[in-house]
């Protein structure tokens, strides 16, 4: 498998540290509101790398934070009147919400900052030996990025062009004015943990550094975030950590582009803005999440009203061939033997294509048209006038929901008839069969009346030479 790692700007074969082991960490959010879509595109298609590593037999151990303390966390707090800790675990239950409605699967583990502290003081603590950090008179510790000679080697621009934003806010005691923050002492009326140098808390970027040494050792295979972290979050983490262990932090950096709306960049001065929730409420999660993995994660997202309903209409497509063969399996006679090995020819080479895809740099978009073109091979080849085997039928379904769940679709809406799964299947099932028992017994009144309740629920029925498949409109 090859990735696209920032570090060296080049596509690398993937080779982990330890056979068929992976250790990834992934930047999460800073929990003080919603998520907007743009935070959904990390979320996503980092999910997608996790899951199609597993396919491949690799053991993931997959660490995403919580930044459950910050500049934004206490603003807000004030802001409400409340402390940061409501702040702080309000969100990140809602973001909880939202990933499970992305189908975004929980990371192994979810560190939180605060629950960091004694190792944030550890790295610190070594950076002051080693010389690479110093203390201010009101209790900030800043890292001397000036001493770091391979700083900006992720970002690939020299010192002297990265310092030409860099300004001394007011209230800092900087030696130079590139130099962050490792530990900022307590102002009046903020939240603060004691330390050597003072009552304060951590920087943003000292964080990560520290939870990625408890959970995941000094060394990792991937780490994994937006472009917008590539400077200087990213660019700070190695600092820190590769100064204070002495060994390389992460072997392959991975970086997901921009999400733009209607083809602007996303802002709230420009009012085009949204939140994941506000856009679920309107189109549901997964055409978000489809939006997420149809494009090429290095690439920029275009997010339109146009672009979901685009998804929408994609997702149902997949959707219609899933529940189509999911009934012809059901009613497929059991002990036809499938003879006719061309099928699974043709399954498998889609199969391939997908593989193929994904192992250049997780090149999902031609991984989707891998799955369309397996929706081709199933309607075309299993449809239920061909009256195809139960194990071919049983064969196709499991490969092509097995790959669809590589990309993390197909899950929000359940198959028809897996009326053991869904009460309400149970109950569309039961229905048709209280109708046939009707028509069979010429009762026309009830038959008619239980069809009117079908369409006024929008649910659309179809006689096959199997029976009757059921469908919502």
């Amino acid at each position: 498998m090859k990735l696209y790692n920032t570090l060296s700007r080049q596509k690398e074969e993937f080779v982990p540290m330890v056979p068929k082991q992976a250790k990834i960490y992934a930047c999460g959010p800073t929990v003080y509101n919603f998520i907007h879509i743009g935070n959904a595109r990390p979320m996503c298609v980092f999910d997608v790398l996790r899951r199609y590593l597993e396919y491949r037999g690799y053991a993931v151990t997959f660490v995403q934070n919580f930044t459950d303390i910050d500049d934004k966390i206490i603003n807000r707090a004030n802001e409400e009147g409340t402390d940061y800790l409501t702040i702080s675990r309000r969100y990140m239950e809602e973001y909880k919400k939202d990933a499970a409605g992305l189908n975004v699967r929980p990371a192994t583990v979810h560190p939180l900052a605060t629950e960091n502290i004694e190792g944030i003081q550890e790295i610190i603590s070594t950076l002051l030996e080693k010389g690479y950090a110093y203390a201010v008179e009101n209790g900030d510790v800043y890292f001397r990025t000036r001493k770091d000679k391979e700083y900006g080697k992720l970002s690939h621009q020299p010192l002297e062009d990265l310092q030409a934003g860099a300004r001394i806010a007011t209230g800092e005691i900087k030696e130079d004015a590139m130099d962050f923050a490792l530990w900022k002492g307590a102002k009046p009326g903020e939240p603060y943990w004691d330390s050597p140098w003072g009552h304060g808390r951590p920087g943003w970027h000292i964080e990560c550094s520290a939870m990625v040494r408890r959970y995941l050792g000094k060394t990792i295979d991937i780490h994994c975030g937006g472009q917008d972290l590539i400077f200087p979050h990213h660019e700070n983490e190695i600092a820190q950590s590769e100064c204070c262990n002495g060994v390389p932090f992460a072997h392959y950096w991975l970086h997901n582009g921009y999400i733009n709306v209607d083809n602007k960049k996303m802002s709230k001065s420009l009012h085009n803005f949204f939140t994941v929730r506000e856009v679920a409420e309107r189109y549901g999660y997964e055409p978000i999440r489809y939006l997420m993995v149809s494009a090429h994660y290095r690439m920029p997202v275009n997010y339109s009203e146009e672009m979901l309903s685009q998804c929408k209409a994609s997702l149902d497509r997949l959707y219609n061939c899933r529940d189509n063969l999911a009934f012809v399996r059901k009613n497929a006679q059991p002990g036809k033997k499938d003879s006719d090995t061309a099928v699974k020819e043709k399954l498998e080479a889609c199969r391939t294509a997908f593989e193929a895809a994904m192992e250049d740099d997780l090149n999902t978009p031609n991984a989707v048209a891998a799955l369309f073109e397996m929706t081709k091979v199933i309607n075309t080849e299993l449809a239920a006038d061909k009256a195809p085997g139960a194990e071919l039928c049983g064969y196709a379904y499991d490969l092509f929901t097995g790959l669809a769940g590589i990309l993390g679709l197909l899950y929000s809406r359940p198959t028809a008839g897996e009326a053991e799964q869904d009460g309400e299947a149970a109950e569309i099932e039961a229905l048709i069969a209280k109708r046939a028992q009707a028509r069979k017994e010429k009762n026309w009144a009830e038959a008619d009346q239980i069809r009117d309740e079908f369409k006024a629920r929008g649910i659309v029925l179809e006689d096959t030479p199997q029976g009757v498949k059921w469908h919502k409109a």
